[in-house]
């Protein structure tokens, strides 16, 4: 309903916002193809709130079809997390960021013109696991995260893995930002879509917890086709020539 979408979806709920050249040079962090700035709402909703914005690095030759498939991947995430809180297994919400294209004025010389993607700030940010098996269970909410990829693929009835589960835990739950999902086809939710391969890997490496239930599917071929790793793994990254090539790294 429109109601659960409205609860999972952390929206910018903002026209504007402004980031000090300083901010834009220095970015507090990066992923492996782009880099992360902090700013502060100025119009809207959350006027006076912390934001942040995400832009290519120089060389990244996925710039043209990026923004499509985050936001396919985005809105993809908040559809399958709806249907863990609609699940009840915990008494607390998961709800995801959904990210907007913006543009910046054409009258900061830095990033005059520039589109980036948009969307509210997340305190206190730790990383759940990986899109290849990664994972930290040390903690119940870690765990929450494990259960809910496992339930993603469940629920989807083995067609999509919700994984690379990042975010802040809240007293009112958790907020996750740039999830990955990976599907059955691969490839369909940009670079970070390992397909088979990357559904398989992360399950080879998935302990079903207390949150988990003995009935919600598997992939018959749980064979790990991909080194475990913290940061982010992406399928044939390719840069310009006149680039250096990217690392794996992961904000």
């Amino acid at each position: 309903s429109l109601v659960d979408v409205q609860k999972t979806a952390r929206r910018n709920n903002a026209d504007r916002a402004e980031y000090k050249v300083w901010d834009l040079e220095h970015p507090f962090a990066e992923g492996a193809f782009r880099h992360v700035a902090q700013g502060r709402y100025t119009k809207g909703k959350r006027k006076g709130e912390k934001c942040v914005c995400k832009w290519f690095k120089t060389g990244c030759v996925y710039e043209g079809s990026y923004f499509n498939k985050d936001i396919a991947a985005s809105n993809k995430a908040v559809e399958l997390i709806q249907a863990w809180n609609r699940s009840q297994n915990i008494d607390k919400m998961v709800q995801v960021n959904l990210p907007e294209v913006w543009t910046f004025d054409n009258d900061t010389s830095m990033m005059a013109n520039t589109k980036i993607l948009q969307e509210p700030f997340i305190e206190n940010y730790e990383k759940f696991n990986s899109n290849t098996g990664w994972k930290d269970d040390s903690f119940p909410w870690a765990r929450v995260m494990q259960a809910l990829s496992h339930f993603s693929y469940h629920v989807s009835g083995g067609r999509y893995l919700l994984c690379d589960l990042q975010g802040g835990v809240y007293s009112n739950g958790v907020v996750l930002t740039d999830p990955v999902v990976m599907s059955t086809v691969g490839g369909i939710f940009g670079p970070t879509d390992l397909g088979r391969a990357g559904i398989s890997s992360f399950f080879c490496r998935h302990v079903c917890n207390e949150y988990c239930c003995s009935d919600w599917q598997k992939p018959r071929d749980r064979t790990q086709y991909y080194t475990a790793r913290q940061g982010t793994t992406m399928d044939h990254v390719a840069t310009r020539s006149s680039r250096p090539a990217m690392t794996h790294k992961k904000w």
